[in-house]
């Protein structure tokens, strides 16, 4: 079809017609909560790495760099094998949580590096060790403590002397459901090397589970061509350009291997590599399956490559390879004026535009297919018996049915939404497709996924813990970065987001605000151990939390909902009352930050001017718990700028936020002038005055404190030389400055907020900081950095932080980007130093990323960042 991808996209709405097949399979599927049917909940150890290969999962699918529809029914992806391994290599490897000093991780190198929206082309990147894959060594050496680095596959020598594959992945679409699949295989190495690629077709298992669904098969019908069918989709053909032999199994579990039963076939799951590996005979000689494989080698020249191709299509065609690289050329050529032309400003230098480019690929390589019902997975399936579990997890959720196409945080290490991050991916995801990015924030909000009583679910390990209410914020800046792009309001996405989110914020304050004071708790808030303990699990002696960033996040979620109140009521009169009743709740949250009680305490203290958590004691009193952290930080980010314009417009909302103001004005003496505007008619609406401003900056831009070379620290540097630690009931609770890796096993351990930079975090700061420049203008000027003399205004300052991130992914006088490790080949080796990781966060010191590798989903902020500041220029 003679189309551009700009076309495509405004063709396929809702992962339809062009978007019916992408690169949907997760990463991993074993060792998550979806696929963990033990009695004790133990979701890392029921279904192993080991294991995978062999067991038919009920939930979703794997593999590495591969596509699928929508629903998931038909799944292709590459298969490798060196020769050497002890088994294929169908997956990714990593770490449990229980095997990493740090927690789960993935210990192999692959890159998102390219994707259009639709998914017409997508190219991907996987670097395999030519030498026996390192498992075991992995798994050993990383039995360390927590102070130790993590042991990497760099570590291990399996890269040494350039011994190894680049393999690029390439997908290209000549139709809706024509897909080629295109892969090269580089030899990095002085001498010859022999690969085995074994591209993989096979249906997800979900016969199985739904008996009114026949079995699909996979069939040969020609030297170089399969055939599929089911009920489901139909008939499609696979075609391989090279001689390779077909090998069939089916998708079902190994129960000899697993569980010690007889198997329901003699072709089991891992059929396939137990015939090419072992050499068995464990693959169908009828040639028929439900999972198939072409077996296709080469030796690969030193310094040189070989290229295998592959054509999956709905109808049959005569010459599948007349077209072919034709049609990779078009692909690859509309992607680059996609951007080019829509998406990219020239203006921007071209390793900027590289950043950004390949922050889009690896948002859109991290779409998954995801699917769990909550309800089935507790009591078993039509006519089962009901699963064996004394770890009832989320049993509270039973109404959640989960079957879309959703954006993973990473889809190995977090191979499962989390609410929070989704409002960031969102946020990025509306440059390059908005209606994902709306349908993305919608779907958290439907009556199967959010809770009958308001509750956004935040992720599968426990979907009752809370997230901080970034919903309404993600909301807002998608209708509004869509409607500046486009020129036309999305009032429809707007109003219906809206209404949902009036449930989630009616559950918070039944549910978090414990005391009825408008002061928030909320638990860890995505913030793991940014506490001196789990703020989930109160020690002995503490009756409850009263948390400045809960607080806060609830001041900002009001200015949000009254953000959107003044903009429905332009069209619809009835939404002033809203507007009114989200002032009001703005109001209340600021005086009561201050004046929680004669009981309690203000969670601003005097002395140190900064904001921090307090505790109720069982004793009556109350105490501060003096962390200079993020928590401290958050308040700056409850902040909105009001044109008076509006305002004049809705006679009944400036009406009642007047009367407010004047029959209590004790709700507004402690925030920043309402009534007041500047000369532009800006109104400011903010906990801060210009005191408190001015103070929380000065932590906040000190060197000294949380002002790193590479952006805003998650907890002050003052605390590497004075741990705070909180003392009652003789139990000693510490918490420290540390950079890098958490030394705790606090949520995992697999993430820390005790020091290193976080990119949501920083967005939200220098977003803030721009809105507080719009109204307080350029005359107010801050020392940037504290104590240095240089003055700075608010705007300079959010573009300082934006150059100091930024500078995560520039390179040092070594070649070697920031952000990378000190491994050699980072700093020498051409085929590494210039490609991106996306980590989910980085060394507080030094930069170095550290935590999941491919994070894209909120670390793709930085393209946010950098069109913003081409947008500034303009």
């Amino acid at each position: 079809m003679d189309t551009n991808e700009y076309e495509r996209l405004e063709q396929s709405p809702n992962n339809r017609n062009w978007k019916s097949w992408g690169p949907y399979l997760a990463e991993r599927q074993w060792g998550t909560v979806r696929e963990d049917y033990s009695p004790n909940g133990d979701a890392w150890n029921f279904i192993t790495h080991d294991l995978a290969r062999s067991n038919a999962y009920r939930w979703g699918e794997e593999g590495i760099a591969g596509f699928c529809d929508y629903q998931q029914i038909l799944c292709l992806a590459p298969v490798f094998w060196n020769g050497q391994d002890p088994i294929l290599k169908e997956r990714l490897f990593g770490l449990t949580n229980g095997q990493g000093n740090h927690g789960e991780d993935v210990k192999e190198i692959y890159f998102h590096l390219d994707s259009s929206p639709t998914h017409s082309y997508c190219q991907y990147l996987y670097k395999y060790p030519q030498t026996p894959f390192p498992y075991d060594d992995l798994i050993q050496k990383n039995r360390l403590d927590r102070f130790q680095p993590e042991y990497e596959i760099l570590d291990t020598g399996a890269f040494n002397h350039n011994r190894y594959f680049d393999i690029f992945i390439e997908y290209a679409k000549a139709d809706t459901h024509d897909i080629l699949l295109q892969i090269t295989v580089h030899n990095r190495a002085e001498e010859p090397a022999p690969i085995h690629v074994l591209p993989h077709l096979w249906f997800r298992n979900y016969w199985k589970h739904s008996p009114e669904y026949a079995v699909p098969r996979i069939t040969s019908i020609s030297s170089d061509c399969l055939k599929t069918y089911s009920t489901r989709n139909g008939a499609f053909f696979l075609y391989h350009d090279a001689v390779g032999q077909q090998l069939f199994c089916e998708n079902e579990t190994n129960n000899e291997r697993i569980y010690r039963s007889a198997n329901p076939t003699p072709f089991v799951k891992d059929g396939i590599n137990n015939h090419v590996v072992n050499g068995l005979n464990t693959i169908n000689p009828e040639q028929q399956g439900t999972k198939a494989a072409i077996w296709l080698q080469a030796t690969v020249p030193a310094k040189s490559s070989v290229v295998f191709k592959v054509r999956l299509v709905r109808n049959r065609i005569i010459e599948p390879w007349t077209n072919f690289n034709r049609i990779f050329e078009r692909r690859r050529a509309e992607t680059d004026t996609f951007y080019r032309e829509f998406i990219i400003p020239e203006k921007l230098a071209p390793t900027h535009q590289s950043i950004v480019r390949k922050a889009f690929g690896g948002l859109l390589w991290t779409k998954q297919f995801y699917y769990f019902d909550v309800y089935k997975w507790l009591n078993g399936e039509i006519k089962d018996k009901l699963p064996y579990r004394t770890d009832k997890r989320n049993a509270g959720w039973e109404h959640l049915t989960n079957r879309n196409i959703i954006s993973m945080p990473d889809k190995w290490e977090y191979p499962w939404y989390a609410a929070w991050d989704l409002a960031f991916h969102a946020t990025t995801f509306v440059h390059i497709d908005p209606n994902f990015a709306k349908q993305q924030l919608l779907l958290m909000l439907r009556e199967y996924y959010m809770h009958p009583n308001g509750q956004i679910p935040s992720y599968e390990w426990n979907f009752s813990d809370v997230n901080p209410p970034v919903h309404a914020w993600g909301v807002w800046q998608v209708y509004d970065i869509d409607k500046k792009k486009t020129g036309v309001p999305d009032w429809d996405f707007l109003e219906r987001a809206f209404q949902k989110l009036l449930m989630n914020f009616t559950w918070w304050v039944n549910r978090k605000d414990v005391n009825g004071n408008d002061i928030f708790e909320g638990g860890f808030l995505g913030l793991d151990n940014i506490g001196v303990f789990d703020r989930n699990q109160m020690p002995p002696g503490i009756k409850s939390l009263q948390q400045a960033d809960a607080t806060s996040w609830m001041a900002m979620f009001s200015l949000n909902m009254l953000r959107m109140s003044l903009e429905l009521a332009k069209r619809n009169p009835a939404y002033e009352e809203s507007a009114a009743k989200f002032f009001r709740h703005f109001l209340n949250i600021g005086w009561a930050m201050d004046n929680i009680g004669k009981k309690n305490i203000s969670l601003w203290d005097d002395d140190d001017n900064f904001y921090y958590d307090a505790v109720q004691l069982d004793n009556g009193k109350s105490q501060r718990l003096k962390i200079r952290s993020l928590v401290g930080i958050i308040p700056l980010l409850a902040v909105e700028i009001i044109n008076s314009k509006i305002f004049n417009q809705m006679s009944e909302f400036k009406r009642r936020a007047v009367g407010i103001i004047r029959t209590r004005p004790d709700l507004a003496e402690l925030i920043s002038h309402i009534e007041v505007q500047n000369g532009n008619g800006y109104h400011l609406f903010s906990i801060m005055r210009g005191f408190r401003l001015e103070n929380v900056l000065k932590r906040l831009l000190d060197e000294a404190e949380f002002l790193s070379e590479f952006g805003i620290r998650s907890l002050s540097k003052y605390h590497e030389q004075n741990p705070y630690i909180f003392t009652y009931q003789g139990r000693q609770h510490v918490i420290q400055y540390e950079p890098g890796e958490s030394t705790s096993s606090m949520f995992g351990g697999n993430s820390n907020w005790r020091g290193p930079i976080w990119f949501p975090m920083n967005y939200l700061i220098i977003q803030a900081l721009r809105k507080y420049y719009k109204y307080y203008g350029k005359e107010y000027i801050y020392e940037f950095p504290t104590g240095s003399g240089n003055k700075l205004n608010l705007k300079q300052i959010a573009r300082a932080l934006t150059t100091r991130l930024l500078h995560l992914f520039e390179k040092d006088e070594n070649g070697k980007t920031h952000y990378h490790s000190a491994h050699e080949p980072f700093t020498k080796d051409p085929h590494f130093k210039d490609h991106h990781f996306f980590y989910e966060f980085f060394n507080g010191d030094t930069g170095q990323g550290l935590g999941a590798s491919h994070q894209t989903g909120w670390t793709a902020l930085m393209a946010n960042l950098l069109l913003e500041m081409a947008e500034e220029e303009e």
